[in-house]
């Protein structure tokens, strides 16, 4: 997130209610969920880094001064470090996979069950953006941050199918009991 508010400030200055306003526009039906105070939190820890500064300025007679931030030298250069990057986001299967085996391990729940849970929720947010992609206009940017949603949950999914594969035969895999093709 903080990231993405340097780069919307790389542009010019702003105030947090229009970086709120064009984040939500950027992220089409994703922005939807975004805590409106999340902005404010992250321009001051942005602004406690010392990658941007704020300034008031003047507001409406029925609107009190609004603060206004622009982007520090350190923060021109943070964003474009961030443009250059070209990894791509990791999912947390890590986490997911250690509350399998504590489970199992502590006998709190069953794995299987666990992941059949997971895959219930998947599926949910598989069906929502499946419904948002549908929803967007023709030519929507929008569309390919969709797309690469979806993309993502059907390859979750299938990881959750190894995961269930394994736990069903009693504990997790092992190195000789590799699904073929994955």
């Amino acid at each position: 997130m903080q990231d993405a508010v340097l780069a919307m400030l790389a542009k010019e200055p702003s105030h947090g209610y229009g970086l709120r306003a064009r984040l939500r526009q950027s992220l089409g039906p994703l922005g939807e969920s975004m805590n409106p105070g999340q902005i404010y939190v992250t321009l001051s820890r942005l602004e406690k880094a010392g990658l941007v500064v704020c300034e008031r300025a003047d507001g409406l007679p029925e609107r009190p001064d609004r603060k206004v931030y622009a982007l520090t030298p350190a923060g021109q250069q943070r964003v474009a470090t961030w443009l250059a990057e070209v990894g791509w986001p990791k999912p947390d299967m890590a986490e997911f996979h250690l509350k399998l085996v504590a489970a199992a391990a502590a006998w709190l729940a069953d794995p299987v069950e666990l992941i059949a849970a997971q895959r219930r929720e998947l599926l949910r947010r598989l069906r929502e953006a499946q419904q948002a992609i549908l929803a967007e206009p023709a030519g929507s940017k929008a569309t390919l941050l969709l797309e690469g949603v979806v993309l993502r949950l059907q390859a979750d999914l299938r990881w959750l199918e190894v995961c269930e594969r394994a736990w069903s035969r009693g504990g997790a895999s092992r190195a000789d009991d590799r699904v073929e093709g994955v």
